[in-house]
């Protein structure tokens, strides 16, 4: 099997860790292609190496230690390929990552002998659609966000779902989400918990203006639009890790996108198992 690895920037103990990891690996005659930042400050014998945006068409299965954050950059990368994902947390909350180091070799012994399990999770794909004509087009595992800048002014946005008027928002921002991403900022801002597989999107206002303003469930095929009609210093965010300014006028498209990726499950643990663990549900 061709196996990635993929990693944020960690302590020298991770080092050791993450050598352990490759020999073990070696052992069982994997091919291994390894992030070349992470050689850089840690050199591994043996090993391929490439610009974490190319492992993805050149492996099997990515092995990403981390937290979610660079679980979405990850999952950005994959556009469409069967390259699945394992998520190994050594961060702090950690939903996408919810292997934890002590767990990490069984769950590889079970994904070596194919007897492992994947969820596959949806995507949004998100059209910015700006004054002067020009469209950019993203992608987008956890959640879009429109929010105001240092300035302290509510934006007003109009707000459609398959071009039927929805109201008109004045609030701090909205956020677009997928069910993967109703447990990051949509969730702190109100949103409801969507089981990850639901085939949905949730819109959420972020400190409305408007009581009346809540999240709404949608479909996962509707087709949201979102026109910013006022608002000083206006940013789109893509997964929190990519900023779009936007003026008046401009709108955000977004729908289902044609890529999903497929999440390397930790076998033992059920998706309310994980909340329980990190919300610690029934004992606060």
């Amino acid at each position: 099997m061709k196996i990635g690895i993929v990693a944020k920037p960690h302590s020298k103990d991770f080092a050791a860790t993450l050598n352990q990891v490759v020999q073990w690996l070696h052992s069982r005659d994997c091919e291994i292609v390894v992030e070349e930042s992470i050689v850089q400050a840690s050199p591994l014998d043996n090993v391929l190496t490439a610009p974490r945006e190319k492992i993805p068409e050149l492996v099997d299965v990515i092995v990403v230690f981390g937290g979610d954050g660079t679980m979405l950059s990850v999952a950005r990368s994959i556009q469409g390929r069967n390259t699945q994902i394992l998520g190994v947390n050594v961060g702090s909350l950690g939903f996408l990552t919810e292997t934890t180091l002590d767990e990490l070799y069984p769950v590889l012994e079970r994904l070596l002998a194919g007897k492992h399990t994947t969820d596959r999770r949806s995507m949004l794909k998100i059209e910015v659609h700006h004054s002067n004509g020009t469209v950019e087009t993203y992608h987008a595992l956890n959640d879009i966000v429109i929010n105001k800048g240092a300035l302290a002014r509510v934006i007003s946005m109009d707000a459609f779902v398959n071009e039927d008027f929805i109201a008109n928002f004045l609030a701090d921002g909205m956020i677009i989400s997928t069910p993967t991403g109703s447990t990051a900022y949509s969730l702190s801002a109100g949103g409801p918990v969507l089981y990850p597989t639901l085939d949905s999107m949730v819109m959420t206002p972020i400190c409305s203006h408007t009581l009346t303003n809540r999240p709404l469930v949608i479909p996962a095929k509707s087709s949201i639009r979102v026109v910013v009609k006022s608002g000083e210093d206006v940013m789109l965010t893509v997964d929190g890790q990519v900023g779009v300014a936007l003026s008046e006028g401009e709108e955000i498209r977004c729908t289902q996108s044609e890529y999903q990726i497929e999440l390397i499950q930790h076998g033992d643990k059920s998706f309310f198992d994980v909340l329980r663990e990190k919300f610690k549900w029934g004992e606060r």
